[in-house]
């Protein structure tokens, strides 16, 4: 077993299947659009899902290049890969839990959903669980892994006040009003704040086993 060639192709797995399925879900949804382009494409911008396997293609891209710039140092620190991993694992389970059942894609729209909610997001939960060995991980790392799911809650609440548009069934004010939608934004940040809980947990106890270990080296920078 080669652990650091096998992390670098599993990497790579992910940034082609992450680009390709952001930029054919962007085909997808300029082709069947109901609204101007403009509108189009600030709808598609407007979900969780695209929004974070935009984050996820770009982390590993970032991940898989040799430079030092910011956004390498950024995506290379300890605590970022835990955090993209807990934002695309809930994207998963909220997809699979409850919107699945809403639609029933067909074709390439099929193709591309189950890239989206399914494929990346168990790749990148194999990805941080054969890779991740973040050192000092502290559990206050959960409020900064929520500052990313409440902003984008806020942009979307704000801006479809103006245009009525909200890009989830759970927080559509118009659909269940605005007492509801507080309640379920609520409940989805304590489900970010447990899962992110779940991860350090995780990330802790595993470090606690490599810590004494001589051979010990991270993978995510041997990339």
């Amino acid at each position: 077993m080669q652990p650091i060639k096998n992390a670098k192709s599993l990497a790579i797995a992910i940034v082609i299947l992450g680009w390709i399925a952001v930029i054919a879900q962007f085909y997808l949804i300029i082709l069947n659009r109901t609204a101007s382009v403009g509108e189009t494409i600030i709808r598609f911008f407007s979900f969780f899902t695209i929004l974070t396997n935009l984050l996820v293609a770009l982390c590993f891209t970032f991940l898989l290049t040799k430079s030092s710039s910011t956004l390498r140092s950024f995506f290379s620190r300890k605590s970022t890969l835990t955090a993209v991993t807990v934002y695309i694992l809930i994207v998963g389970l909220v997809y699979n839990l409850i919107l699945r059942f809403l639609w029933q894609p067909q074709g390439l729209q099929f193709v591309v959903d189950e890239l989206l909610h399914t494929i990346i997001p168990i790749l990148c939960l194999i990805f941080w669980w054969q890779n991740e060995r973040t050192k000092n991980l502290e559990w206050r790392n959960i409020f900064p892994f929520l500052i990313y799911p409440l902003l984008y809650i806020l942009i979307i609440l704000v801006r479809g006040s103006f245009s009525g548009f909200y890009p989830y069934p759970f927080i559509d004010v118009k659909l269940l009003g605005m007492n509801k939608v507080l309640i379920n934004s609520g409940l989805l940040a304590i489900c970010f704040a447990v899962i992110s809980a779940i991860f350090i947990g995780i990330t802790r106890y595993k470090q606690s086993k490599l810590i004494n270990n001589p051979d010990f080296q991270s993978k995510i920078g041997s990339l």
